[in-house]
Protein backbone atom coordinates (compact mmCIF):
# COMPACT_ATOMS: atom_id res chain seq x y z
CA UNK A 1 0.00 0.00 0.00
CA UNK A 2 1.51 3.24 -0.93
CA UNK A 3 2.68 5.32 1.96
CA UNK A 4 0.80 8.45 2.16
CA UNK A 5 -2.69 5.70 1.77
CA UNK A 6 -1.34 3.69 4.61
CA UNK A 7 -1.07 7.19 6.53
CA UNK A 8 -4.46 7.82 6.14
CA UNK A 9 -5.88 3.98 6.61
CA UNK A 10 -4.36 4.12 9.69
CA UNK A 11 -5.46 7.93 10.74
CA UNK A 12 -8.62 6.50 10.78
CA UNK A 13 -8.25 3.29 12.48
CA UNK A 14 -9.13 0.92 9.87
CA UNK A 15 -5.98 -0.84 9.36
CA UNK A 16 -7.15 -3.32 11.59
CA UNK A 17 -10.33 -4.19 10.42
CA UNK A 18 -8.86 -4.21 6.84
CA UNK A 19 -6.44 -6.45 7.23
CA UNK A 20 -8.53 -8.76 9.82
CA UNK A 21 -10.41 -9.30 6.69
CA UNK A 22 -7.83 -9.73 4.47
CA UNK A 23 -6.38 -12.63 6.74
CA UNK A 24 -9.66 -14.18 7.22
CA UNK A 25 -10.49 -14.29 3.22
CA UNK A 26 -6.65 -16.00 3.28
CA UNK A 27 -8.42 -18.71 5.60
CA UNK A 28 -11.08 -18.99 3.47
CA UNK A 29 -13.85 -17.95 5.45
CA UNK A 30 -17.21 -16.30 4.31
CA UNK A 31 -18.74 -13.01 5.09
CA UNK A 32 -22.63 -12.72 5.86
CA UNK A 33 -22.05 -9.26 7.53
CA UNK A 34 -19.77 -6.99 5.59
CA UNK A 35 -22.41 -4.32 5.99
CA UNK A 36 -21.32 -2.80 9.64
CA UNK A 37 -17.69 -2.52 8.67
CA UNK A 38 -19.07 -0.25 4.92
CA UNK A 39 -21.49 1.53 6.88
CA UNK A 40 -18.86 2.43 10.10
CA UNK A 41 -18.24 5.75 10.71
CA UNK A 42 -14.04 5.11 10.19
CA UNK A 43 -14.69 3.51 6.64
CA UNK A 44 -17.23 6.40 5.89
CA UNK A 45 -14.70 9.04 6.94
CA UNK A 46 -11.73 7.39 5.26
CA UNK A 47 -13.93 6.91 2.13
CA UNK A 48 -14.27 10.72 2.08
CA UNK A 49 -11.01 11.72 2.76
CA UNK A 50 -9.80 9.66 -0.26
CA UNK A 51 -12.32 11.16 -2.91
CA UNK A 52 -11.01 14.71 -1.88
CA UNK A 53 -7.83 13.97 -3.00
CA UNK A 54 -8.66 11.91 -5.84
CA UNK A 55 -8.51 14.80 -9.11
CA UNK A 56 -11.11 12.85 -10.56
CA UNK A 57 -14.19 14.60 -7.82
CA UNK A 58 -14.12 17.75 -9.87
CA UNK A 59 -15.66 16.38 -12.68
CA UNK A 60 -19.04 16.79 -12.09
CA UNK A 61 -22.07 13.99 -12.58
CA UNK A 62 -25.28 14.04 -13.84
CA UNK A 63 -26.45 16.15 -11.35
CA UNK A 64 -23.57 18.49 -12.07
CA UNK A 65 -22.34 18.49 -8.32
CA UNK A 66 -18.59 18.20 -8.00
CA UNK A 67 -16.65 17.55 -4.10
CA UNK A 68 -16.60 21.40 -3.86
CA UNK A 69 -20.28 21.45 -3.95
CA UNK A 70 -20.59 19.46 -0.39
CA UNK A 71 -17.08 20.67 1.03
CA UNK A 72 -19.61 23.43 2.96
CA UNK A 73 -20.97 20.12 4.96
CA UNK A 74 -19.15 18.67 8.48
CA UNK A 75 -17.99 15.64 8.36
CA UNK A 76 -20.74 14.48 10.61
CA UNK A 77 -23.47 15.37 7.62
CA UNK A 78 -21.38 13.66 5.11
CA UNK A 79 -21.53 10.46 7.50
CA UNK A 80 -25.29 10.56 7.94
CA UNK A 81 -26.06 11.24 4.33
CA UNK A 82 -24.04 8.28 3.02
CA UNK A 83 -25.45 5.82 6.03
CA UNK A 84 -28.76 7.17 4.66
CA UNK A 85 -27.99 6.29 1.53
CA UNK A 86 -26.98 2.77 2.09
CA UNK A 87 -30.00 1.83 4.07
CA UNK A 88 -32.45 1.83 0.98
CA UNK A 89 -29.69 3.19 -1.97
CA UNK A 90 -31.27 3.86 -5.59
CA UNK A 91 -28.46 4.91 -7.50
CA UNK A 92 -28.73 8.52 -9.57
CA UNK A 93 -28.30 8.36 -13.67
CA UNK A 94 -24.87 7.80 -14.76
CA UNK A 95 -23.15 10.74 -16.81
CA UNK A 96 -21.67 10.08 -20.13
CA UNK A 97 -18.26 10.90 -21.36
CA UNK A 98 -16.41 10.39 -24.40
CA UNK A 99 -13.01 10.60 -25.00
CA UNK A 100 -10.35 9.97 -27.44
CA UNK A 101 -7.86 6.85 -27.74
CA UNK A 102 -4.98 6.61 -29.66
CA UNK A 103 -6.35 4.80 -32.50
CA UNK A 104 -8.38 7.80 -33.08
CA UNK A 105 -11.74 6.06 -31.69
CA UNK A 106 -13.41 7.10 -28.88
CA UNK A 107 -13.76 5.02 -24.93
CA UNK A 108 -17.07 5.93 -23.47
CA UNK A 109 -16.78 6.88 -19.48
CA UNK A 110 -20.10 6.12 -17.12
CA UNK A 111 -19.33 9.06 -14.50
CA UNK A 112 -21.41 8.70 -11.28
CA UNK A 113 -23.01 11.40 -9.35
CA UNK A 114 -20.60 12.51 -6.38
CA UNK A 115 -22.06 10.98 -3.27
CA UNK A 116 -22.57 7.71 -5.40
CA UNK A 117 -18.73 7.51 -5.88
CA UNK A 118 -17.86 8.48 -2.32
CA UNK A 119 -20.59 5.51 -1.10
CA UNK A 120 -18.65 3.47 -3.72
CA UNK A 121 -15.72 4.44 -2.14
CA UNK A 122 -17.14 3.11 1.33
CA UNK A 123 -17.17 -0.46 -0.51
CA UNK A 124 -14.45 -0.85 -2.60
CA UNK A 125 -12.28 -0.15 0.70
CA UNK A 126 -13.81 -3.14 2.25
CA UNK A 127 -14.36 -5.74 -0.36
CA UNK A 128 -10.63 -4.59 -2.03
CA UNK A 129 -8.55 -6.67 1.00
CA UNK A 130 -11.11 -9.72 0.91
CA UNK A 131 -10.91 -9.99 -3.01
CA UNK A 132 -6.74 -9.56 -2.91
CA UNK A 133 -6.62 -12.55 -0.53
CA UNK A 134 -8.04 -14.54 -3.20
CA UNK A 135 -6.99 -12.95 -6.80
CA UNK A 136 -4.50 -14.47 -8.48
CA UNK A 137 -0.42 -13.15 -7.54
CA UNK A 138 0.38 -12.22 -11.59
CA UNK A 139 -2.58 -10.52 -12.23
CA UNK A 140 -1.19 -6.27 -12.21
CA UNK A 141 -4.07 -4.62 -13.30
CA UNK A 142 -6.35 -2.43 -11.22
CA UNK A 143 -4.47 -3.59 -8.01
CA UNK A 144 -2.62 -1.57 -4.90
CA UNK A 145 1.17 -1.55 -5.16
CA UNK A 146 0.79 -3.16 -8.70
CA UNK A 147 2.04 -1.54 -12.07
CA UNK A 148 2.67 -2.42 -15.30
CA UNK A 149 6.35 -2.25 -14.15
CA UNK A 150 5.58 -4.91 -12.33
CA UNK A 151 4.02 -7.27 -15.31
CA UNK A 152 6.79 -6.14 -17.07
CA UNK A 153 9.44 -7.36 -14.74
CA UNK A 154 7.29 -11.14 -14.57
CA UNK A 155 7.64 -10.87 -18.07
CA UNK A 156 11.07 -10.74 -18.38
CA UNK A 157 11.57 -12.86 -15.71
CA UNK A 158 9.96 -15.52 -17.29
CA UNK A 159 11.98 -15.28 -20.36
CA UNK A 160 15.38 -14.97 -18.54
CA UNK A 161 14.88 -17.87 -16.34
CA UNK A 162 12.40 -20.30 -18.18
CA UNK A 163 13.72 -19.52 -21.40
CA UNK A 164 10.38 -18.92 -22.69
CA UNK A 165 10.28 -16.23 -25.86
CA UNK A 166 6.75 -16.32 -27.96
CA UNK A 167 4.33 -14.74 -27.05
CA UNK A 168 0.56 -13.84 -27.96
CA UNK A 169 -0.99 -10.90 -27.15
CA UNK A 170 -4.55 -11.20 -25.94
CA UNK A 171 -6.88 -8.41 -25.72
CA UNK A 172 -10.48 -8.83 -24.55
CA UNK A 173 -12.96 -6.90 -27.38
CA UNK A 174 -15.68 -4.84 -25.65
CA UNK A 175 -14.56 -6.48 -21.87
CA UNK A 176 -16.36 -3.61 -19.98
CA UNK A 177 -19.01 -3.60 -21.90
CA UNK A 178 -20.22 -6.80 -21.95
CA UNK A 179 -19.57 -8.26 -18.49
CA UNK A 180 -22.97 -10.34 -17.09
CA UNK A 181 -24.40 -9.25 -14.35
CA UNK A 182 -25.30 -12.45 -12.85
CA UNK A 183 -22.44 -14.24 -13.25
CA UNK A 184 -20.72 -11.04 -11.89
CA UNK A 185 -22.46 -11.55 -8.50
CA UNK A 186 -22.02 -15.40 -8.79
CA UNK A 187 -18.62 -14.69 -9.03
CA UNK A 188 -18.28 -11.96 -5.96
CA UNK A 189 -20.37 -15.08 -3.92
CA UNK A 190 -17.52 -17.30 -4.71
CA UNK A 191 -15.07 -15.48 -3.44
CA UNK A 192 -16.54 -15.46 0.35
CA UNK A 193 -19.05 -11.96 -0.37
CA UNK A 194 -22.16 -13.40 0.47
CA UNK A 195 -23.86 -10.50 2.59
CA UNK A 196 -27.13 -9.71 0.33
CA UNK A 197 -27.41 -6.45 1.32
CA UNK A 198 -23.65 -5.79 -0.59
CA UNK A 199 -25.18 -7.65 -3.82
CA UNK A 200 -28.25 -6.26 -3.78
CA UNK A 201 -26.28 -2.78 -4.07
CA UNK A 202 -23.77 -3.94 -6.00
CA UNK A 203 -26.43 -4.97 -8.75
CA UNK A 204 -28.30 -1.79 -8.54
CA UNK A 205 -24.59 0.34 -9.14
CA UNK A 206 -24.34 -2.23 -12.38
CA UNK A 207 -27.96 -1.39 -13.28
CA UNK A 208 -27.51 2.36 -12.87
CA UNK A 209 -29.32 4.04 -15.51
CA UNK A 210 -27.07 6.05 -18.22
CA UNK A 211 -27.96 9.41 -19.40
CA UNK A 212 -29.15 8.98 -23.13
CA UNK A 213 -28.73 5.21 -22.82
CA UNK A 214 -31.17 4.04 -20.48
CA UNK A 215 -31.07 1.08 -18.25
CA UNK A 216 -27.78 -1.29 -18.96
CA UNK A 217 -28.47 -4.92 -19.07
CA UNK A 218 -24.88 -6.05 -19.27
CA UNK A 219 -20.89 -4.47 -18.81
CA UNK A 220 -19.65 -2.54 -15.90
CA UNK A 221 -19.16 1.65 -16.70
CA UNK A 222 -15.63 2.51 -16.92
CA UNK A 223 -15.30 5.34 -14.57
CA UNK A 224 -17.09 4.00 -11.55
CA UNK A 225 -15.30 3.69 -8.60
CA UNK A 226 -16.00 -0.01 -8.06
CA UNK A 227 -15.66 -0.79 -11.38
CA UNK A 228 -11.87 -1.67 -11.86
CA UNK A 229 -12.36 -4.11 -8.60
CA UNK A 230 -15.38 -5.53 -10.26
CA UNK A 231 -13.23 -6.26 -13.81
CA UNK A 232 -10.54 -8.33 -11.53
CA UNK A 233 -13.52 -10.35 -10.37
CA UNK A 234 -14.94 -11.10 -13.39
CA UNK A 235 -10.89 -12.17 -15.20
CA UNK A 236 -9.96 -13.73 -11.33
CA UNK A 237 -11.38 -17.06 -12.98
CA UNK A 238 -9.71 -17.09 -16.33
CA UNK A 239 -6.39 -16.48 -14.66
CA UNK A 240 -6.89 -19.64 -12.11
CA UNK A 241 -8.08 -21.64 -15.25
CA UNK A 242 -4.68 -20.71 -17.19
CA UNK A 243 -2.38 -21.44 -14.32
CA UNK A 244 -4.14 -24.87 -13.51
CA UNK A 245 -3.33 -25.62 -16.66
CA UNK A 246 0.69 -25.83 -15.62
CA UNK A 247 2.08 -23.22 -12.96
CA UNK A 248 -0.81 -24.25 -10.06
CA UNK A 249 -1.50 -27.70 -11.65
CA UNK A 250 -2.46 -30.18 -8.54
CA UNK A 251 -0.15 -33.20 -8.55
CA UNK A 252 -1.01 -36.45 -6.40
CA UNK A 253 2.16 -36.72 -5.47
CA UNK A 254 3.76 -33.99 -2.28
CA UNK A 255 7.16 -33.31 -4.35
CA UNK A 256 9.48 -32.18 -1.89
CA UNK A 257 11.24 -29.80 -4.23
CA UNK A 258 9.12 -27.20 -7.31
CA UNK A 259 12.05 -28.64 -9.21
CA UNK A 260 10.86 -32.53 -8.99
CA UNK A 261 6.99 -31.09 -9.74
CA UNK A 262 7.96 -29.17 -12.47
CA UNK A 263 10.50 -32.38 -14.33
CA UNK A 264 7.47 -34.35 -14.18
CA UNK A 265 4.95 -32.31 -15.36
CA UNK A 266 7.23 -31.68 -18.45
CA UNK A 267 6.94 -35.04 -18.72
CA UNK A 268 3.25 -35.57 -19.07
CA UNK A 269 0.92 -34.49 -22.02
CA UNK A 270 0.42 -30.87 -19.94
CA UNK A 271 1.18 -27.82 -22.36
CA UNK A 272 3.60 -25.28 -20.14
CA UNK A 273 2.15 -22.00 -20.17
CA UNK A 274 2.00 -19.07 -17.98
CA UNK A 275 -0.53 -15.78 -17.83
CA UNK A 276 0.06 -12.53 -17.39
CA UNK A 277 -2.64 -9.74 -17.42
CA UNK A 278 -2.96 -6.38 -16.93
CA UNK A 279 -6.55 -5.48 -16.66
CA UNK A 280 -8.30 -6.90 -20.11
CA UNK A 281 -4.62 -7.47 -21.93
CA UNK A 282 -2.91 -10.96 -22.08
CA UNK A 283 0.03 -12.54 -24.09
CA UNK A 284 1.52 -16.01 -23.92
CA UNK A 285 4.36 -16.63 -24.56
CA UNK A 286 6.16 -20.35 -25.60
CA UNK A 287 9.51 -21.73 -26.28
CA UNK A 288 8.53 -24.73 -28.26
CA UNK A 289 5.09 -26.30 -29.11
CA UNK A 290 4.61 -27.43 -25.68
CA UNK A 291 5.52 -24.02 -23.67
CA UNK A 292 3.18 -21.20 -23.71
CA UNK A 293 3.32 -17.90 -21.70
CA UNK A 294 0.36 -15.95 -21.72
CA UNK A 295 -0.01 -12.15 -20.38
CA UNK A 296 -2.58 -10.03 -19.98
Amino acid sequence: MKRKKLRHTEYYNMQHSLDNLYSQSVDGHNFYDLMNVIRSNENIRLAYRNIKRNTGSKTAGSNKMTIEDIKHLSVEEVIDKVQNMLQSYNPEKVRRVFIPKANGKTRPLGIPTIWDRILQQCMLQVLEPICEARFYKHSYGFRPNRSTHHAKARLESLINLSGLYHCIDVDIKGFFDNVNHSKLLKQMWSLGIKDKTVLSITSKLLKAEVEGEGVPTKGTPQGGILSPLLSNIVLNELDWWVSNQWESFKSHYPYKYTGGKTQALKRSNLKECYIVRYADDCVPRKQTKLRLLCCT
